[in-house]
């Protein structure tokens, strides 16, 4: 039976920087792929209907995959909600994305959830990877560099 992924962070940054950082094909391959990893995004269309497909590849191995999807729900500043489908026949069903943005007195509350896991993934071996992501999107989004 598919799994869901439950994730919970409190991040000190605005929601707008959070939602940009979800949405910039720049951004996306900077923090998403998990350590070991490198990620190239093929497409990213940030509108309600928008697809976007990506590959992450390992780096030591040089295997990568592919999957992509289509965004089905976007409140600025305040939630997204996507499809994900893998390339891999292996790996079939589609997922489900949704992450929901809150301000709080301290920056942003963050919370994602990651339905319809493909059964051949264990739903323990997600948490370990969406951590590493997780704290890489921390170090861009809290990170302010001023222009020169």
């Amino acid at each position: 039976m598919p799994s869901t992924i439950r994730l919970h962070r409190v991040l000190r940054t605005t929601p707008d920087r959070l939602y940009r950082a979800f949405l910039d094909a720049d951004a996306m391959a900077k923090w998403l792929p998990p350590h070991g990893f490198t990620c190239r995004v093929h497409e990213l269309d940030a509108h309600v209907g928008g697809r976007h497909r990506m590959s992450f590849t390992n780096f030591s191995t040089g295997s990568s995959h592919s999957f992509g999807g289509q965004y089905l729900e976007l409140v600025e500043n305040q939630r997204i909600r996507y499809d994900d489908s893998f390339d891999d026949p292996g790996l079939p069903g589609a997922m489900e994305v949704t992450v929901v943005l809150t301000e709080v007195s301290c920056g942003t509350e963050l919370n994602i959830t990651q339905q319809g896991v493909p059964d051949v993934i264990p739903a323990e071996a997600c948490y370990p990877g969406w951590q590493e992501s997780l704290t890489l999107l921390a170090m861009l989004v809290e990170t302010a560099v001023p222009d020169e």
